[in-house]
């Protein structure tokens, strides 16, 4: 990748494509007859196609740097996302998703005997409370189930996160795991049908799930995983602070949801935290 240019714009697609998943997922759920079980399984199919094909293109082994942990971490991650997206803004739910992946991050590395400066502990305790600002009863509250279904999306994501780091690959591994992930997928069709589960979908709902799994998650892998080599780690998580915003304004601006004060307040101890752990670490 030889241009700064050429590193920016793949980054700005990138992020795009990250923010669009939650805009996309919500879209579905919102304005077609998909159901989420039924969401989850043509976005995981969808993307599994997308990277195997990539990945061959790449001459990468994909299959080979899965693994079955992997996999269901995000299939966890996956599936815990598109039910929660029932019943929250698309603001809302990337940045329950995003704060608890990051804090799930940062105690990993603390369990790991990182050891924090006051202003981590300033900045994590700050992401903490716009967390709590973010669940307090408003007008951009979740119900609680929907907000433990997301918040356990972000664990699930942030365990795979942990899991490929020091990968050689990231964009093999992670085609892998979406390949393994359909094992899962089917056991998913296969226990809603045996329960009967309401399984449903139509024509724009099936395309929106496709362009989740093919555009938003496969295409916008590829984009990030050529940018990493080309940029700081601390500079990679600071940009990936843009992601929720982009969800709000999105979902403002296509599905005119709200922008309210209370989203506002936990967006900014949310990421302003999240960016003083990340500013201070670099630091250290």
């Amino acid at each position: 990748m030889p241009s700064s240019l050429r590193i920016s714009f793949y980054t700005l697609m990138a992020m795009i494509a990250f923010a669009a998943n939650s805009l996309l997922c919500r879209m579905a759920l919102v304005e077609t007859e998909i159901s989420p079980g039924m969401f989850t399984a043509v976005r995981l199919l969808s993307g599994a196609i997308t990277l195997f094909v990539i990945t061959r293109l790449l001459r990468v082994p994909s299959v080979k740097a899965g693994s079955w942990r992997g996999a269901l971490a995000l299939f966890t991650y996956a599936a815990a996302f598109s039910f929660a997206y029932v019943s929250m803004s698309t603001g809302t739910g990337a940045l329950l998703l995003f704060g608890s992946v990051q804090i799930t991050m940062i105690c990993a590395g603390l369990l790991a005997g990182e050891r924090f400066h006051r202003w981590q502990v300033l900045g994590f305790l700050l992401a903490i409370a716009g967390l709590i600002v973010l669940l307090m009863p408003g007008l951009s509250a979740p119900p609680f189930g929907a907000a433990a279904l997301m918040l356990c999306a972000g664990f699930a994501w942030g365990l795979y996160s942990i899991m490929g780091r020091g990968a050689v690959s990231g964009i093999a591994v992670t085609s892998g795991n979406f390949i393994y992930a359909v094992v899962f997928v089917i056991a998913l069709l296969g226990v809603s049908a045996a329960m009967e589960s309401e399984l449903t979908a139509d024509f724009s709902g099936m395309v929106l799930g496709i362009a989740s799994g093919a555009l938003a998650s496969g295409i916008g892998y590829t984009l990030w995983y050529q940018v990493l080599p080309h940029i700081k780690s601390t500079h990679a998580a600071t940009i990936q602070l843009s992601v929720p915003v982009l969800a709000v304004i999105a979902g403002w601006l296509f599905l005119s949801e709200a922008i309210t004060l209370q989203i506002v307040l936990a967006s900014l101890a949310i990421l302003g935290g999240i960016w003083i752990v990340i500013k201070s670490r670099s630091k250290g």
